[in-house]
């Protein structure tokens, strides 16, 4: 995606945000955001597509049943929720018409935003979900398990046991690494800022000419 800079064009980076449960991927963005840089939320825009994409709408009734969409139309989060994640052929059939949906609109939203030097997806299954090979670059956001799965449980409301019943569809940290070109770490022993900062001067940096 071209950016015109003086009588220069570059072309825009597409970078990929995501983490663990609990990890802090969210934090991270909202520096980013403040900084200026577009960001594609993977989840609400998934969200989005349950509630309006009529084509996924039937395929997840087909996999849920109707108990899936309420009289409202609205669908039932929760209840999908509680069935996918006790469900691994059910969590893969959700995935398969979620995920390919959530891409597309990706591209799109990047059209839209092709005068920022780079911009963000953020997404907790970017490598499992195979759409970290949309991206030029990866960052991983790292915290100890039992301080990733204790920030989840407190945020949502879980126990910790539910949080890591639903982060078995991610692959382990030390996995993720092999992907990932640059680490935040989010455990309070370093700043977060100052990580942040550095990778946001770098990542204008490597804007290429077209």
């Amino acid at each position: 995606m071209p950016v015109t800079t003086g009588d220069l064009r570059y072309m825009s980076l597409k970078v990929g945000i995501t983490g663990g449960i609990g990890s802090g991927k969210s934090v991270v963005c909202d520096m980013f955001r403040l900084l200026g840089i577009p960001i594609f939320n993977s989840d609400l825009e998934g969200r989005f597509i349950l509630e309006t994409d009529l084509e996924v709408i039937s395929s997840v009734k087909q996999i849920f049943g109707a108990a899936s969409y309420p009289k409202d139309g609205k669908p039932d989060r929760a209840y999908i929720a509680s069935q996918a994640f006790v469900d691994a052929d059910k969590l893969s059939q959700l995935n398969a018409v979620i995920h390919p949906a959530v891409n597309r609109h990706f591209e799109a939203w990047c059209k839209a935003h092709e005068a920022a030097s780079y911009v963000i997806k953020e997404a907790a299954i970017l490598v499992e979900s195979g759409a970290y090979k949309q991206l030029d670059v990866l960052i991983l956001v790292t915290a100890p398990e039992t301080l990733r799965l204790e920030r989840a449980a407190a945020r949502d409301h879980l126990t910790v046991e539910e949080v890591r019943k639903r982060s078995r569809n991610q692959l382990p940290e030390e996995e993720l690494r092999k992907y990932a070109n640059h680490i935040i770490i989010n455990d309070g022993s370093v700043s977060v800022i100052s990580q942040v900062m550095k990778l946001h001067d770098l990542l204008k940096a490597k804007a290429v000419p077209a």
